[in-house]
């Protein structure tokens, strides 16, 4: 048997992939249940957070189980195989160990050294033990991550490295300004009362914000949020303190007035659709502010690298900036090649405005003049359509790289119009998303979401901790390995001793019969003295094929071992399954 995991998380699928395939909790317990009951795998266990999915299994063929988790993944997360099988990864043995142990430690996080994932893992090991999915391969395995997690975290400084994904996501809403600073007397809208949404929750109230709303579809749990949160952070604590939190419960259908009321909004549900609709969020900050708010090209801190600018026009083009530029000299320039005429809204023939729309010849007259130099118009004209293919696709890379049209020489003054700060703040952490994702767009509005946090973590800097934890993750890596590996032979020692055992009980029988006339003193030292000489026998080569076993490449010394002594499979078989019994009983510990 060996340990094998196929899965996908934010490092190999998009976000978009990533919303479609999360599993609920029913859909993971049927996806664990499939696998220990398809015939490559004895064990299963999924790991399922908010920005990965992993199955974890013991098989005992390769390809036969990449194949059958591959498929099983799929079947479940309703994704396809063939749209699926691009992103996911697939480590067998010591790399799936190293992929898992790195995972515990918050290395492969999308925020580096966070400590959540300590939990998700403790448990997705407990709902495998809640199963039965979970023997003794997965138990040793996850318990011993847990471990290397801890270990990681009171060792190195891997916290400095990072912080929860809560954090980093507020850090994200405040914009480079101190989290405290920005959050204290604001009013907060939690929606969801699960893990997630309770770690914001608190790490809200412990920034200062006046006011916790909490809003989730079963009643009693946001109650007992809402209740801790004010037993922890509510008044009463210093008379002396005027940040007291007040912290209430909310039914769902509340959501929309208290949208109303909240400065910031943050969203973890298990909902398979959407939460807020972007035309509720436009609603209430109408609502809040008296102001009609639109969609634009980015919103108010919104992101506008995934979406393309729509075509402009010659009529259009003189909408692009919101401040007009100031009038130049239209129609004033001598031999200029373009059509002034179509020139509208007093921009100069030399911007943006001018030469939007223009084919490809014109645009390298217009090049050609603008820098003092003469071309022929029929000469141009006679490029070919590659030709003017490369130039349009150039222009086009320099327009999105500088956001418009170069300009060969006097360059109008760029008008930079200071955007107001958002009314409303959002931090959607669900997995698939609660917000829907055109809030981006909503002027007066900041979204973060999973998918702009991780371009933004992209380029966070890495902590020198991560080095320390990642030789630590390659020690423990080695150590649970020679531990797996011895732990493979101890059946077929115990089976050795065992058979040893029955050849001594056996001879010290046939001895009785041959000798019926020794007193009990004799033949209790016979006795003795027989089991002596065969354990002296059996102690070298066992401890030291415990030794050979531990090393790579050690898993043969069982087989050489049942050989030489031409040991029963099924003894070896049956310590085997009665070990893994008492494993798979084993509760979380």
């Amino acid at each position: 048997m060996s340990l094998l995991v196929v899965g996908l998380s934010h490092r190999s699928a998009p976000v978009s992939v990533l919303e479609r395939a999360a599993l609920g909790t029913d859909a993971q317990i049927k996806l664990l249940q499939d696998t220990v009951a398809a015939e490559p795998a004895t064990e299963a266990a999924v790991l399922a957070t908010c920005n990965r999915i992993e199955l974890y299994a013991d098989v005992d063929k390769f390809h036969a189980g990449v194949a059958e988790l591959s498929t099983l993944l799929a079947q479940h997360s309703g994704v396809g195989l063939d749209e699926l099988t691009p992103y996911l990864y697939v480590h067998y043995e010591d790399r799936a160990v190293h992929h898992f142990f790195s995972v515990a430690c918050g290395l492969d996080s999308m925020v580096v050294g966070e400590g959540q994932i300590l939990g998700q893992i403790k448990d997705s090991l407990a709902k495998a033990q809640e199963l039965h999915s979970a023997g003794r391969l997965l138990n040793d395995l996850f318990q011993q991550a847990l471990r290397v997690g801890k270990r990681a975290h009171s060792e190195t400084g891997i916290d400095r490295a990072g912080q929860s994904l809560v954090t980093f996501g507020l850090q994200q809403l405040a914009e480079g300004a101190d989290v405290t600073a920005w959050a204290r007397g604001k009013k907060a809208l939690v929606i969801g009362a699960g893990s997630m949404s309770s770690l914001a929750a608190a790490t809200l109230a412990r920034a200062g914000v006046a006011e916790i709303v909490v809003a989730n579809r079963t009643a009693d749990r946001a109650e007992r949020l809402a209740a801790l949160l004010e037993e922890q952070y509510g008044p009463g604590l210093d008379a002396a303190d005027d940040t007291h939190l007040l912290a209430r419960a909310v039914p769902m259908e509340s959501v929309p007035v208290e949208l109303t009321r909240a400065d910031v909004v943050v969203s973890c549900t298990g909902a398979t659709g959407l939460v807020l609709a972007a035309e509720e969020v436009a609603a209430a900050v109408e609502g809040r502010t008296g102001r009609p708010v639109a969609f634009d090209g980015a919103g108010s801190g919104g992101r506008t690298a995934d979406r393309a600018p729509a075509p402009r026009t010659n009529a259009d083009s003189a909408d692009v900036r919101q401040t007009p530029l100031p009038p130049t000299s239209v129609g004033t320039d001598e031999n200029c090649p373009l059509d002034v005429a179509a020139v509208q809204g007093g921009f100069s023939v030399l911007g943006e405005a001018a030469v939007a729309g223009m084919d490809a010849a014109t645009l390298e007259q217009h090049a050609a003049w603008a820098a003092g130099s003469a071309v022929d118009r029929r000469e141009a004209a006679r490029r070919s359509p590659e030709a003017d293919a490369e130039l349009i696709t150039a222009l086009a890379a320099t327009a999105a790289t500088v956001g418009r049209i170069p300009e060969r020489r006097k360059p109008e003054p760029v008008i930079d119009v200071p955007r107001p700060a958002p009314a409303l703040s959002l931090l959607d952490l669900a997995m698939p998303r609660d917000i829907d994702a055109a809030v981006h767009r909503l002027t007066g509005v900041r979204l973060v979401d999973i998918e702009s946090l991780a371009e933004a973590s992209a380029d966070a800097p890495m902590a020198a901790d991560v080095d320390q934890v990642r030789r630590i993750v390659s020690d423990e890596v080695a150590a649970f390995g020679a531990a797996l590996r011895a732990a493979h032979i101890t059946p077929t020692v115990v089976a050795l001793r065992a058979m040893a055992a029955d050849v001594v009980a056996n001879e010290i029988a046939r001895l009785e019969g041959r000798l019926p006339g020794l007193d009990d003193k004799h033949r209790g030292e016979i006795t003795q003295t027989v089991r002596r000489v065969v354990d002296k026998l059996l102690h070298a080569p066992t401890v030291r094929v415990k030794q050979l076993a531990a090393e790579p490449g050690g898993a043969g010394y069982a087989d050489a071992l049942r050989t030489l002594f031409d040991l029963d499979q099924e003894t070896v078989a049956s310590v085997s399954r009665a070990e893994d019994s008492t494993e798979k009983n084993r509760g979380p510990r």
